[in-house]
């Protein structure tokens, strides 16, 4: 039978009970329980950022990144009296304010963290999300489709932060004013896919069925729906090199840089240097250019 082994950490004033701290999550990294706890407390002041006051999906790998995983909607229990949660569409998410619910959630190996794009009680979204989701298993053009994109939304005044989902794929953040809908960065969205797809036929497409993309880059805009989820910066991924979803300049997208390349051993480093590259950017100017959708 095997052991559990139990030991407790304070943090903030709360105590966290941790459990069997030397099991293996990503074997191939080296990376055990105890070392994510240790990453996440080195993450938490970049991850709660875009997690807080938001709607929280984990995907929990009891196992490891190899074992059987599950996505938690509903609050885990039994819940610490510290865990916020807040009920949408008959859900009890936690809402992730904390170190403390990190490490709680660390501690029950949920390795990925997805928050709602709105915020808990809004229907409104908290930035524009224009995914790049490559249909093959490796693709080697994925930055150079968002370098395409990047250029084109510069060229119509809006500035963007570029990210890793630290997975295949490259998600390209815009910071908005509030007011803005679900339904006008879809039509946003909408316009700046059709004019890539039209400009690089080979490049991109907006077809949704996986079958009938080919080998293009589905540029997905119809992400912005409420209950929809993203891959938050800097989140891990339950990817066996133990990648973070992570925040770039636009001139490593035109170096090429791998999604590979930003992992929970080196992230820190990182993060100390560059800072949050999101947070750093100002909400841009959508209105005009959304003035002007509307009357086309």
């Amino acid at each position: 039978m095997a052991r559990t082994v139990k030991g407790s950490i304070q943090i903030q004033g709360q105590t966290l009970t941790i459990t069997n701290p030397d099991k293996p999550l990503w074997p191939e990294a080296g990376v055990t329980k105890a070392i994510y706890l240790q990453k996440l407390a080195e993450l938490s002041p970049y991850l709660l950022t875009h997690c807080r006051d938001r709607l929280l999906t984990t995907i929990r790998y009891p196992h490891g990144v190899h074992g059987e995983f599950f996505y938690q909607k509903n609050a885990p229990e039994p819940l610490p009296p510290f865990v916020q949660t807040a009920v949408h569409e008959k859900i009890n998410y936690v809402v992730l304010n904390g170190l403390p619910e990190l490490l709680w959630l660390g501690n029950l190996a949920a390795l990925e963290f997805h928050p709602s794009l709105h915020a808990v009680g809004s229907s409104l979204p908290c930035e524009w999300m224009i995914d790049l989701d490559p249909t093959l298993q490796e693709e080697p053009r994925i930055m150079e489709a968002a370098h395409i994109v990047g250029q084109v939304l510069s060229s119509l005044g809006v500035q963007s932060v570029p990210k890793t989902s630290g997975a295949t794929g490259v998600q390209i953040i815009v910071p908005i004013s509030k007011g803005i809908t679900f339904e006008q960065l879809r039509m946003l969205g909408h316009f700046v896919g059709r004019y890539v797809c039209e400009k690089h036929p080979k490049l991109f497409t907006l077809e949704r069925l996986k079958k009938d993309r080919g080998d293009k880059i589905y540029f997905d805009y119809l992400q912005h729906y409420g209950g929809k989820t993203l891959a938050a910066p800097y989140t891990p991924r339950a990817r066996e090199q133990a990648t973070v979803s992570t925040p770039l300049l636009w001139e490593e997208v035109a170096r090429d840089v791998s999604p590979k390349d930003f992992t929970l051993l080196n992230i820190g480093a990182r993060l100390a240097e560059k800072g949050d590259l999101i947070a750093a950017l100002p909400a841009q100017p959508l209105e005009p250019l959304l003035a002007h959708l509307a009357k086309t």
